[in-house]
């Protein structure tokens, strides 16, 4: 399978290149494209052929990472973006996911755990870095009334899948974690977005903490 098209937006030189480059092997990725500011990505995307998914920075100079991620879903409400940096502070945090953005990234992570969320990103997932997505959780529990022990009849395996999805796991770890197929992961995702009435891991996270369905 072709990896999607992905634009990378980052000011830092050396984790720019760093980045592009392993953009840039990936099988079938067509053209992968690099820019330093938000200006720059918003220019080409006004007139050229969008990529699937962008990874993006928060700390940029002049339109900020925030308002960049408007930006972006105002002109191209499909692309998915992931943020991608070295803050991980609840603020940031909030006001990424409250812009549209579809995942959230530490610099930290290694190169192949990034390239893994830009397929999950693109599959309509929702990745996020294990600390952050329990940021994330907090913030919901904070923000939303529980409505505990609602029965949507998953069954034992789809329970082990959405922890591990509220946990922030991509689906190969949670293939892995499991020690099941990845299609079986796919599968058993896709029952639960059926079983819980949503479309999306993001939507399923939000409403396995607001109703009680994992510990």
């Amino acid at each position: 399978m072709a990896a999607p098209t992905t634009w990378l937006i980052e000011d830092n030189a050396a984790f720019r290149r760093a980045t592009e480059r392993a953009l840039r092997a990936r099988p079938g990725a067509g053209t992968p494209r690099a820019f330093e500011r938000c200006e720059d990505a918003l220019t080409a995307l006004a007139t050229d052929a969008h990529p699937a998914v962008i990874l993006l920075d928060v700390g940029l100079p002049g339109i900020d990472g925030i308002e960049g991620i408007a930006r972006i879903k105002q002109l191209t409400p499909d692309i998915s973006i992931l943020v991608l940096t070295v803050f991980e502070d609840d603020d940031k945090i909030f006001r990424a996911i409250c812009a549209g953005a579809s995942g959230y990234l530490l610099k930290s992570a290694p190169l192949s755990h990034i390239m893994a969320a830009i397929d999950e990103a693109a599959a309509g997932g929702s990745p996020m870095n294990p600390r952050v997505a329990r940021r994330v959780l907090e913030m919901f529990a904070r923000l939303a009334p529980a409505r505990k022990n609602r029965d949507y009849g998953l069954t034992p395996r789809e329970e082990s899948v959405l922890k591990l999805m509220v946990e922030g796991s991509v689906k190969k770890q949670i293939a892995d974690r499991l020690e099941l197929n990845p299609h079986t992961v796919d599968y058993t995702m896709r029952a639960i977005y059926r079983k819980l009435h949503v479309n999306c891991q993001a939507a399923a996270v939000s409403l396995a903490v607001k109703d009680g369905l994992v510990r």
